[in-house]
């Protein structure tokens, strides 16, 4: 986890750090994130470590806690509620604009994401499924041709993240997953704009109950 010198700024680089520790789970919930430690653990000054943990609570990944500090947020079923409707309309609109907006060779390429991600999916290894869904996404969105889409959706990526990693822990989950962003691709390349946005809405909600009901369980267990 140590960082290196790279031309980004060192706080962008710790928060990126310390955000794909907590996506990934290496840094579970409630779990105290302590200045020093973090120091030491990437080789970086305190006050990169402070500025990177304010802007990761901003983004709702961390809170502070009285006579704590900082911890690991946990991810809440009302917030996860409020993440999925928000992907629904933003994602969706984003189905119907690559319809109208991309180019012949966008659509090759997006394509190409779905065989892809369809690889990832029947390998089963999540962390390649995230990977190869960051892909699909990029490409959807860089053919939408809106760019207030992709710089709201930064917001509470991480988060998407999350639940992604807890919809996804189910086989099931997966096998209809891959299902569903198949037949958005179907409408994409029949450019049906009302065809993807109906594929894309269906796919966020299956997502959400499925993501909905393990988060419940989990969290009524903790």
């Amino acid at each position: 986890m140590r960082i290196n010198a790279v031309a980004a700024p060192i706080r962008t680089q710790v928060a990126e750090v310390i955000r794909n520790a907590i996506t990934s789970g290496q840094f579970e919930p409630n779990k105290r994130l302590v200045e020093k430690d973090l120091c030491e653990m990437l080789g970086v000054s305190r006050p990169s470590v402070r500025e990177a943990l304010r802007e990761l609570e901003s983004e709702g990944l961390i809170k502070t806690v009285p006579n704590r500090g900082p911890v690991v947020a946990k991810l809440e079923v009302e917030d996860a509620i409020g993440i999925y409707q928000i992907r629904g309309v933003l994602e969706a609109l984003a189905a119907k604009l690559f319809c109208q907006n991309a180019t012949d060779e966008q659509i090759e390429e997006l394509q190409n994401a779905v065989d892809r991600l369809s690889k990832a999916y029947a390998f089963g290894d999540i962390d390649l499924v995230i990977s190869a869904k960051a892909d699909f996404y990029s490409v959807l969105l860089a053919g939408a041709h809106n760019p207030l889409i992709p710089n709201f959706l930064q917001i509470i990526n991480a988060r998407i993240i999350q639940l992604r990693r807890v919809s996804l822990s189910s086989k099931v989950r997966m096998e209809s997953s891959i299902r569903e962003i198949q037949e958005i691709m179907d409408a994409i390349r029949r450019r049906d704009q009302d065809g993807a946005f109906k594929a894309m809405v269906s796919h966020i909600e299956e997502a959400s109950h499925a993501g909905i009901e393990k988060l419940s369980r989990e969290n009524q267990a903790t």
